[in-house]
């Protein structure tokens, strides 16, 4: 069965974009858009988090999506370039809780005198704002569509903006494919929601790490909802010679990654093994032992 199995094609390889950390500090990437790329890059994190500040052309207030982590030389970049925009902060926007994307909204709020807003209170804080799908936030010119696209974590959003832009903070990555942080994390939803996005029909798909997608946006989620199917098709693979604990599951599944990469996939392994349990595929034991139920066998 494993032999037979074909890896899909990821449709960003034919894609003339900048290498891995290549990424310009600042970027214009649309009227609407401003991208500050923070700098904390990683092996998660990859370039580092993308900010983005979304202000209407001429218009007076603008938004900060994902401040990402605190430091000063980020804050300075952001500040300047609201600045250069003739805009003040009136939005602190985040798509999840992960400190990666959320650590600086509240004191950025405090120091811009902005109001933040997110899918859970945790990140809003006790004066901020809670996000719930089909909420709209307003700003002068212009104005951001919340969708909830739960999966990579529970409080995951996304933002749609007037352009046809979507901004997807960790659901869709700009590299690789997103990690589901098991047991946080929920497979099932996380497809759920790149189906969600991908109905939205996007212009273009701005990433919380890595470059910009907007080349076939639609191409690209298509790949991610193939590469979760080929994993799971990888592990019954892996199950059909008998039952294995989830880390030789890794083992198999993932040969060739980068070590350093085995817990976010054993998390993302987990969480397809939860589905798969969920549907009545396979079986895993207190130990953690997965199998294969009989009618699976057959």
């Amino acid at each position: 069965m494993g032999a037979s199995l074909a890896a899909p094609v990821d449709p960003r390889l034919t894609l003339a974009v900048p290498g891995f950390g290549e990424l310009p500090r600042v970027s214009q990437l649309e009227d609407l858009v401003t991208r500050v790329l923070a700098p904390n890059p990683s092996l998660m994190a990859l370039d580092g988090t993308n900010t983005y500040i979304i202000s209407a052309p001429g218009a007076a207030e603008a938004a900060i999506v994902d401040p990402g982590p605190p430091g000063s030389e980020h804050f300075a970049r952001v500040e300047s370039a609201l600045t250069s925009l003739g805009a003040r902060c009136r939005w602190i926007l985040v798509t999840h809780h992960h400190i990666d994307h959320a650590e600086a909204a509240l004191p950025w709020a405090a120091r811009l005198n902005a109001t933040v807003a997110a899918g859970s209170l945790m990140v809003a804080g006790p004066d901020g704002r809670l996000l719930a799908d089909g909420d709209r936030v307003e700003l002068t010119g212009t104005g951001i569509d919340v969708v909830a696209t739960p999966g990579h974590c529970r409080d995951h959003l996304a933002f749609r903006l007037e352009s046809g832009t979507v901004l997807v903070g960790d659901h869709i990555l700009g590299r690789g494919t997103s990690v589901i942080t098991y047991p946080e994390g929920d497979l099932l939803a996380y497809l759920e929601s790149l189906r969600r996005v991908h109905d939205l029909g996007p212009d273009a798909l701005y990433p919380g790490h890595g470059p910009e997608m907007r080349d076939d946006p639609s191409a690209v989620i298509e790949y991610y909802l193939a590469q979760r199917e080929f994993r799971e098709q990888q592990i019954l693979a892996a199950l059909h010679g008998g039952p294995l604990g989830i880390s030789a599951i890794v083992e198999q599944v993932y040969a060739g990654t980068d070590r350093r990469l085995f817990g976010a996939a054993e998390q993302s392994t987990r969480a397809a093994l939860e589905k798969m349990r969920a549907e009545g595929t396979a079986a895993i034991d207190r130990n953690d032992v997965v199998s294969l139920l009989e009618r699976e066998r057959a």
